[in-house]
């Protein structure tokens, strides 16, 4: 008599506008260098919305998503050698193998096999349990005295603001930073942005909860951008000069146009947000301003240092959740965090059944 295949809950994605909490097989090992995870902890990103609005092309209908998240490892293939089963792990939002042209220059994000496929090309972590590829080069173990709820935040919105906000965007001690954008990645940029002591942290969103949090977090002014007059009120702040970094947290034309408006010469603006639509650049007004432009793909390479800062108790991303769901909840938390300005919501987690 053939044994029955275990079995797992976890959110489908069935096109646009589509999810369902389904049964599916437990994932099993598929190459040598994969593990099986046990979920304990996980999350649901910005970029889940837009692929459950059906704006990710790559993503098909009967993907399992999410790509954040700590757990347990439950199985591991013969060519891991850095993890055994039972081992607590984080889990990167980007897969590594370590071996490519692209891992070699330290931007794993677009490795050759690899980068960002959890939830995407590959079944992803808002499940009971998830296969990964490359584990040795894709985990990180969590301490011991550790907190998985603060772990998580490390698995993307931390690395993102930090990597493609602040690095990018060469935060200075002194500057003026203006930080477009108030939800999780925008505040993972505010968070981060104080390692380097700037002088002014300007927050503009367009919810007053969010612009409170902001100034809890560190901001030294916010903006509240519905009257339209963000950019009129930054260069009041600044004496017409503008800002030294402008970071864009949203992706949207409107907000990537307030960056270009606010940017003073020889400043940089550090795109963070994914844009689904095209935008308008004012080279007209900017071609002799000394402005750089950055965009990327975050590459969790920072994840060690920002696992290191928080276990020092110089970074507290766990201020960034605001609602605990069980993982059989994660419709109701999905719509949670959609409608984040009703809600208050910022981060999320969702704990799986099986959590110790």
């Amino acid at each position: 008599m053939m044994s029955k295949t275990p079995v797992m809950k976890a959110l489908i994605y069935h096109g646009s506008g589509k999810k369902t909490l389904e049964d599916m097989p437990k994932p099993s090992l598929r190459e040598a260098t994969d593990v099986v995870v046990r979920m304990t902890k996980t999350t649901i990103c910005g970029t889940d919305l837009h692929i459950l609005k059906g704006d990710v092309a790559t993503v098909a209908g009967g993907r399992i998503l999410g790509h954040e998240g700590v757990g347990i490892i439950d199985e591991t293939g013969t060519g891991v050698s850095h993890f055994r089963k039972g081992d607590r792990v984080l889990i990167s939002c980007i897969t590594a193998c370590g071996k490519c042209e692209y891992c070699h220059r330290g931007m794993p994000s677009h490795c050759e096999q690899g980068g960002w496929i959890l939830g995407n090309t590959i079944d992803g972590t808002q499940a009971e349990f998830v296969r990964l590829p490359f584990a040795d080069t894709s985990l990180h173990p969590i301490p011991v005295s550790a907190e998985e709820d603060a772990m998580v935040m490390l698995s993307d919105i931390l690395p993102t603001g930090y990597e493609c906000g602040v690095l990018n965007g060469v935060v200075k001690p002194g500057d003026t930073v203006a930080i477009i954008g108030a939800g999780p990645v925008g505040l993972s940029a505010l968070l981060t942005t104080q390692f380097y002591t700037p002088a002014n942290i300007i927050v503009i969103d367009l919810d007053d909860n969010r612009l409170k949090v902001a100034m809890q977090f560190g901001a030294t002014a916010m903006i509240n951008s519905t009257d339209g007059k963000a950019v009129e009120k930054v260069m009041a702040m600044t004496v017409g000069k503008g800002v030294d970094v402008a970071i864009e947290a949203v992706g949207a034309a409107a907000t990537f146009g307030i960056c270009q408006e606010i940017v003073g010469a020889g400043g940089r603006i550090a795109n963070i947000g994914v844009h689904g639509a095209s935008v308008t650049l004012h080279l007209e007004k900017l071609w002799s301003q000394n402005i750089t432009i950055t965009t990327r793909l975050v590459d969790a390479v920072s994840t060690p240092m920002l696992l290191k800062s928080v276990m020092a108790g110089k970074l507290k991303p766990k201020q960034i959740i605001t609602h605990y769901f069980a993982l059989d909840e994660v419709i109701k938390a999905c719509d949670t965090f959609a409608n984040a300005g009703r809600e208050c919501a910022l981060k999320v987690i969702l704990s799986a059944a099986t959590s110790t």
